[in-house]
């Protein structure tokens, strides 16, 4: 328990043989449940993870009354019988720890990078009513930006922009952060079955979270990089995630601004999208066609009137999303 709140925390794993055993070794004492998922490994992680988990539950151990021993069941190892990806590891894991009515579930990877020691940063804005969704932001301080590798630092500011947009918690960055806590209302709430498998897992379930209006709070995590290994392919990992985020983006609009309610930026967004593509279009035709210059500059003022429509219905997304962000920069 921590703060009179049961706490669980899921550790998705794939091919982390080397790492996983600290992970499970280390998490905080008040943890109520652990679900150690290992997503089909087809190195020795599935041993590891039985293993470590066998040797915390045995330590945790007590004697009862007729002379026996009651084990502890702390420690939850679960095997995919296929590969879903990090996303769908996660997933399991969030369903068990609905199911058993876990008040707030954390998710720490499997490749030792989160430090157990700052989960309670994760879990405070929960407990105090303050958020429903807590993520890790590495780019809350300066030290911990200039520690993050160039090229992720890059990648990262690219899909913080276009995850702003696509989920509308405008004042949030570190989109990728997979330091996570989440209370049992908003798994309840959101439809987690739903949650994207592969990494986008966690750009896809912030644009979750604000179609059923649930708080989503950044505070400041440092990352440890050592010697693990991605498995991110960043060739498919960029254009995945980009088409989901615009999918996500048109689905947020309807089930947010059309079903569950109504706001009229809806009709800007649209305006500014077919506004802006129609000038281009028009302008590339007339350039194409050989026309002068009055008739090349044309389209101009289409595409003007149709990102001003863009610009207004962006300030007014943020001022219908600015009571759901909270950012903690101590």
């Amino acid at each position: 328990m921590y703060r009179g709140r049961s706490v669980a925390i899921v550790i998705p794993a794939y091919n982390e043989e080397g790492f996983v055993g600290d992970v499970i070794e280390t998490v905080p004492d008040y943890a109520d449940r652990v679900y150690v998922v290992d997503d089909c490994s087809t190195d020795g992680t599935w041993e590891e993870i039985r293993r470590h988990a066998r040797r915390v539950n045995e330590s945790a151990s007590v004697a009862v009354a007729d002379g026996g021993v009651q084990t502890d069941r702390r420690v939850v190892p679960i095997q995919h019988e296929e590969n879903r990806g990090v996303g769908g590891a996660i997933k399991t894991g969030y369903e068990r720890a609905r199911e058993d009515e876990i008040e707030i579930t954390a998710v720490m990877g499997g490749d030792g990078q989160m430090d157990p020691e700052l989960l309670d940063r994760l879990l405070d804005p929960i407990v105090e009513d303050r958020a429903d969704y807590v993520k890790g932001n590495r780019l809350l301080d300066a030290e911990d930006r200039e520690e993050m590798p160039t090229f992720r630092l890059i990648g990262n500011g690219i899909l913080s922009v276009l995850t702003k947009i696509a989920s509308g918690y405008w004042k949030l960055g570190d989109p990728q952060n997979g330091y996570t806590a989440i209370s049992l209302d908003a798994l309840e709430a959101a439809p987690i079955e739903d949650m994207y498998e592969y990494y986008g897992y966690c750009n896809d379930l912030m644009v979750k979270l604000n179609a059923y209006e649930l708080r989503v709070a950044d505070v400041p995590v440092p990352s440890r990089y050592d010697d693990e290994e991605s498995h991110i392919s960043y060739r498919e990992y960029i254009p995945k995630v980009s088409g989901m985020l615009l999918s996500n983006f048109i689905w947020r609009l309807r089930v947010k601004y059309l079903a569950r309610d109504f706001n009229p930026l809806v009709f800007l967004y649209a305006l500014g999208a077919a506004g802006s593509l129609a000038g281009i279009v028009r302008s590339l035709r007339n350039v194409a066609s050989g026309g002068d210059d009055e008739s090349r500059s044309s389209g101009l003022p289409i595409v003007l009137l149709g990102a001003l429509s863009l610009v207004l219905a962006m300030i007014f997304d943020m001022q219908a999303n600015e009571e759901l962000e909270e950012r903690d920069f101590e």
